[in-house]
């Protein structure tokens, strides 16, 4: 085990939490994150990093979610090997959104009864549905499930991007369909296959190496009712094109991974779809677009043998 490298700063509640947030994103694996109140209006975030970091390079990203103050106040240090993901991980509460509740381990059996309990694994960091974003997701699927009835056509689901896999797994769970749930990183898919079967949603969700919406492994699923994609602005925008054509007509793309002043920028790249909702938590947005035509129906499909 390898020693840890550890970025600390102190700030303002919301710029903490986003840049706690952005951190999360952008490092995934490679991050633990812990947040933490010292004094009333004084919040300190603790990064600490499985490999070695770039000073400079971490203080241009903090300016990024929390202005030059917060980069300025960075400051970092290395200590002795430890497992610090498994450390941060472990004594984070349980998570709420809609129907739904992410919760570790030592949280099972604390899950109420007209919930969906979501168990991620404490030594995997790859979201643990803390952070606005994989909230926001949660919030929306919770809506969208309310639409997506069971005497419908049966929606094809995609999660790209899955990490930990846990948007793959409240759709399966919630609407006891297959979805497929892709990621670019070995170590992800391996995490996600695990959850999956964690939560009683393996023979639904379906997990495979992805590297981005042409490979193989989606084409054959295409298009999509509804598809996630909770990642950043510029592979969002870069993606846009590519994206739009795996979302079927009257299909629902949900895109996350945005601080709220990038929202905009997104819903720029993104022509074939219209907003249909907006969800804000943390400094982070979650749009929810809808693309013009009509969703095909149980017999139009039975027809293309789909």
């Amino acid at each position: 085990m390898r020693d840890t490298a550890i970025a600390t700063l102190e700030t303002d509640e919301q710029s903490a939490r986003r840049v706690a947030d952005l951190f999360a994103e952008a490092f995934a694996d490679d991050v633990a994150v812990s947040l933490t109140e010292t004094t009333p209006g004084t919040w300190r975030v603790t990064l600490y990093f499985q490999r070695a970091v770039d000073e400079a390079s971490l203080r241009d990203l903090a300016a990024i979610a929390g202005g030059a103050t917060a980069a300025a106040a960075l400051r970092f240090e290395t200590i002795a090997a430890k497992d610090w993901v498994a450390e941060s991980l472990v004594g984070l509460k349980p998570v709420a959104a809609g129907r739904f509740t992410v919760h570790g381990a030592h949280d099972r059996s604390v899950v109420p009864a007209n919930r969906i309990g979501i168990e991620i694994e404490a030594a995997l960091a790859f979201g643990t549905g803390h952070h606005g974003t994989t909230r926001g997701c949660l919030l929306a699927l919770d809506r969208l499930c309310k639409t997506l009835h069971r005497g419908e056509a049966t929606p094809r689901i995609l999660d790209l991007g899955t990490g930990t896999g846990i948007l793959a797994i409240a759709a399966a769970r919630a609407l006891h369909r297959r979805v497929l749930a892709t990621d670019i990183d070995t170590a992800a898919v391996r995490a996600a296959r695990d959850n999956a079967r964690l939560n009683r949603a393996g023979a639904l969700v379906e997990v495979a190496k992805a590297n981005g919406p042409n490979a193989p492994a989606i084409r054959a699923y295409t298009p999509f009712d509804l598809v996630f994609a909770n990642i950043l602005l510029e592979p969002l925008r870069r993606l846009a094109s590519p994206l739009t054509n795996l979302v079927a007509p009257g299909g629902t793309l949900v895109l996350s991974g945005l601080l709220t002043p990038q929202a905009n920028a997104a819903l720029a790249a993104y022509h074939a779809f219209r907003l249909e909702r907006r969800i804000v938590l943390d400094g982070w947005t979650t749009l929810v677009l809808r693309r013009a035509g009509h969703r095909r129906s149980v017999v139009a499909r039975a027809r293309r043998g789909s």
